[in-house]
């Protein structure tokens, strides 16, 4: 789904050269208190707990008001009808199921045959077993280099630096072994992209150049599909045999795009900020923790802007593929201040991949929309029955990016660097169009907010920044009209959000009793397009949506089916509104 953007409306300005060095924090490293409560399922990150300060004081709690028995009543009564709709269409019994039946696979669970057709996830999850062998070596060979390396010296060393090389000796091999001789090519681009930084220091033509190379290289990625050694001379045309295991290079390397212009952008601004300070850090300093906030926005100093730390960066194994994306800022921080990472709070995380596994096991075991949209077996299917199957895409759509971006997290938080949560909330789970991009690949958020929303002008400009912002996220995830009309979809429709923030702010209204019951009503329509628009960019398209739009709408039980579920949204709204005042009690505060 959108990988997508937040547009977080930012505190500060932290690439003002004139910006004062943050004083550096405990990191908010521990897991959740599983004595709050319901509040204990929020998933922490940074920041969510400590020197936050809530919209407004917290409501006394209505959990157990009557106007919240009706709700239970309700959602106990909604949510098995959602589930069971999917699992009856995908029943042999199911007149469309001749139509669909041959995306199907044998399946593990309860005998039935499992829907592994969607393409992105089937790599994932074909490749669980391998990725998870890779993590192992990967983890064990860094215990013993990290071994062999206090065994050599009589002190214990205060900081990872020492890490680098076997991260980027360790990377050219995992390099090889994905995209064979296409390596090359990656280690060209990523040179041509480091001496464009450094060559240009502090020159206001370096962010420029650097954009223009990097959109260029996807570009030219996407016209020539990584570009075969033999179109280039035939000579080379024997370098085209050894492919790797990953051959299409390029579809990942969007990812790496992201870090190059890290980078190079963060050595720009350390270049223009006085790094006096990180020069002479003290042995205090030293022993600090830091906030992910303050390793992002702090420089160091310029003699650690260097290639080989470059190419650690750029290559770190467990975040090459998929991310979370951490600035290079971040990145060397953690290298040079080793984060607190305890073995509870990474069996803790393991276990929350492991419940999100089973679920989507579960889901492809027992629904197979996806195998229904991709064959459009839905003729002769109700309003009801058609908005279930485009509801379980985006569920999947969800799960498919949550549980790479998890795996991927857990190995890099059990090697010692800490990323981003990429999804902080489920997608069920949103109302508000700007908090569903805080949450939802909150790490390109946080990318994009500090290297293009911000550069832009930020709130100064907001309606421009996000065109741009959504544009630009659209064409970094594909070259399609699809994705483009999503990105205009999405900026289009953050304006009524903002507008109703504008003419009926909380500070005025809320405490008035109706303000919670006209936000909600407005949460619903955000609802319905926010799944329009990502129904037309991640699932089935333009004509997809305009199909399921006139079958839901062209009649009178459509209309009816669609008051009903604006009803029923009404209710889930609610209970979101409710468990946001639940974790201010509890002193959380994401934001989204």
């Amino acid at each position: 789904m959108p990988d997508d953007v937040v547009i977080d409306m930012p505190l500060t300005d932290t690439h003002n050269p004139k910006v004062a060095v943050h004083h550096f924090g405990p990191a908010d490293m521990a897991p959740l208190d599983t004595t709050r409560g319901i509040a204990s399922l929020t998933v922490g990150i940074p920041s969510s707990r400590k020197n936050r300060q809530p919209d407004g004081p917290s409501s006394p709690p209505r959990w157990k008001t009557p106007e919240f028995i009706f709700y239970y009543i309700v959602f106990v009564v909604v949510v098995p009808l959602m589930a069971w709709v999917p699992i009856r269409l995908s029943s042999p019994t199911n007149a469309n199921y001749p139509f669909f039946r041959h995306q199907l696979k044998p399946g593990w669970l309860f005998g039935r045959e499992v829907d592994n057709s969607d393409r992105q996830y089937r790599a994932f999850r074909d490749n669980i077993p391998a990725l998870s062998l890779l993590a192992l070596v990967y983890l064990t060979l860094q215990w013993i280099y990290v071994r062999s390396a206090i065994g050599s010296t009589s002190a214990i060393p205060k900081d990872n630096i020492h890490l680098v090389p076997y991260v980027v000796f360790f990377a050219a091999l995992y390099l090889i072994g994905l995209h064979g001789t296409s390596t090359i090519k990656i280690l060209i681009i990523l040179t041509v992209n480091y001496y464009i930084g450094k060559g240009l220091r502090g020159s206001r033509i370096g962010p420029l150049m650097t954009w223009i190379f990097n959109a260029s290289v996807l570009f030219a990625n996407e016209w020539n599909e990584g570009y075969r050694f033999s179109s280039l001379h035939p000579s080379l045309a024997a370098l085209d045999i050894f492919e790797g295991l990953y051959p299409r290079w390029h579809i990942s390397f969007n990812i790496t795009m992201l870090r190059l212009v890290s980078f190079n952008m963060d050595y720009y601004w350390a270049c223009k900020i006085d790094s006096t300070w990180a020069r002479n850090d003290t042995p205090r300093q030293r022993d600090a923790k830091t906030t992910q906030k303050e390793r992002t926005s702090t420089p160091h100093p310029l003699e650690f802007y260097t290639y080989a730390n470059y190419l650690a960066y750029i290559l770190f194994p467990p975040l090459y593929i998929a991310g979370p994306i951490l600035t290079y800022n971040d990145f060397l921080w953690q290298l040079r201040r080793p984060q607190e990472i305890s073995r509870l709070s990474v069996m803790s995380y393991f276990i929350r991949f492991l419940i999100c596994l089973i679920t989507m096991e579960f889901i492809l075991h027992t629904m197979y929309v996806v195998a229904i949209k991709d064959t459009k077996a839905w003729i002769g299917d109700t309003p009801l029955e058609l908005s279930m199957i485009g509801f379980w895409n985006l569920i999947i759509v969800w799960l498919k990016l949550l549980l790479p971006w998890r795996f991927f997290r857990l190995w890099s938080l059990a090697s010692g660097i800490d990323p981003p949560e990429n999804m902080v909330r489920c997608m069920a789970n949103n109302y508000s169009t700007t908090g569903f991009w805080r949450s939802w690949h909150r790490s390109y958020n946080l990318w994009v907010v500090r290297y293009i929303y911000i550069p832009l002008g930020g709130t100064k400009h907001v309606a421009v920044a996000t065109l741009l912002i959504f544009t630009f996220v659209a064409l970094w995830h594909d070259l399609s009209f699809r994705l483009l009309a999503w990105g205009w979809l999405v900026s289009l429709f953050i304006v009524p959000e903002m507008l109703a923030a504008h003419l009926l702010p909380q500070s005025k209204y809320g405490h008035y009793s109706w303000y919670r019951h006209v936000c909600a009503i407005g949460a619903v329509f955000n609802i319905v397009m926010m799944m329009t628009a990502n129904l037309v960019g991640f699932v089935v398209g333009t004509e997809g949506v305009l199909y399921l739009s006139r079958q839901i709408t062209g009649s009178l039980e459509g209309f009816r089916f669609l008051v009903t579920a604006c009803c029923c949204l009404f209710v889930g709204v609610q209970l979101m509104f409710e468990y946001r005042e639940e974790e201010k009690r509890r002193e959380i505060f994401l934001r989204c």
